[in-house]
């Protein structure tokens, strides 16, 4: 699938951040070994840098990631906490080296991450909150057979070949490839493409995410957050990720490889699926 651009009007936000993003990683001098064969060699190493979060002059977390197109990032970010409801909130973002500073349209409005899915008792447990999360509204369907066309064409990353330390994901609709963030974690790598989707005006309703790594919990919450009604990886998911998936009506598939995969909860959605 090719990368088109949205004939949307993209949503302009007032940003000091350089026109060339930092590089993703880096040549290191390493001794390479090969059996009782020892020489000196480099090896290209993903960068991996702190980004601190200012928003309206207070700091709100520090994140550990790869340093580009931090501006998809941090929208995503706000937008999956519910910080912010949609991205006419978000004034203006300032990038410098090591620091992102955002301001909102409402200077004293409470900025806390407004995460309500943890409830516990006595501050020792907790456990997933499911009527707490938000609920997918989406008609949204595709085939199975779209799908394993779309992962044999889209995770396929240059950088990964070179470095082997990233993770991939990559937004898409029925019919095409809406956005693909690599990241060293891939939780930022989902937010990097929902703030793509926001600032580009994209239905997320419409939309399903594809992933080379494994579907996490914290990656469906950010997904029900958004509206995305599908996520797929080529590796595997977690229990409570199906859980979650289950009773809020997300469509989770895991071990998409070669043609096959398992569909874990919601099949409804994933067309031309017949059970034998």
């Amino acid at each position: 699938m090719k990368q088109e651009k949205n004939p949307q009007k993209e949503k302009t936000i007032k940003t000091d951040a350089k026109s060339q993003p930092s590089p993703m990683y880096r040549s290191l001098p390493c001794i390479r070994v090969d059996g009782d064969l020892f020489e000196h060699g480099v090896h290209e190493v993903v960068e991996e840098i702190p980004i601190a979060l200012f928003i309206n002059g207070r700091h709100a977390m520090t994140a550990m990631m790869s340093p580009v197109n931090l501006e998809d990032f941090v929208t995503g970010y706000m937008f999956t906490e519910q910080i912010i409801k949609n991205i006419d909130e978000i004034e203006s973002i300032k990038i410098e080296k090591n620091r992102i500073s955002v301001i909102t349209k409402n200077l004293f409005k409470v900025l806390g991450p407004k995460k309500t899915i943890l409830s516990g008792c006595g501050g020792s447990t907790s456990f997933i909150d499911t009527e707490k999360l938000p609920k997918i509204h989406s008609d949204f369907s595709i085939s199975a057979g779209a799908i394993s066309t779309a992962l044999r064409s889209v995770l396929d990353s240059e950088i990964h070949r070179t470095t082997g330390g990233f993770h991939m994901v990559v937004l898409l609709d029925s019919q095409r490839v809406v956005s693909v963030a690599e990241d060293i974690g891939r939780h930022n790598a989902v937010d990097r493409i929902i703030g793509h989707a926001l600032r580009n005006g994209i239905d997320l309703s419409r939309t399903f995410v594809i992933s080379s790594g494994r579907i996490s919990s914290e990656m469906v919450r950010k997904c029900l957050t958004a509206n995305i009604p599908i996520i797929v990886s080529r590796s595997a998911t977690t229990t409570l990720s199906v859980e979650i998936a289950n009773k809020t009506g997300l469509t989770v598939i895991g071990f998409a490889r070669g043609g096959k995969l398992n569909i874990y909860s919601h099949p409804e959605r994933i067309t031309g699926a017949r059970l034998s």
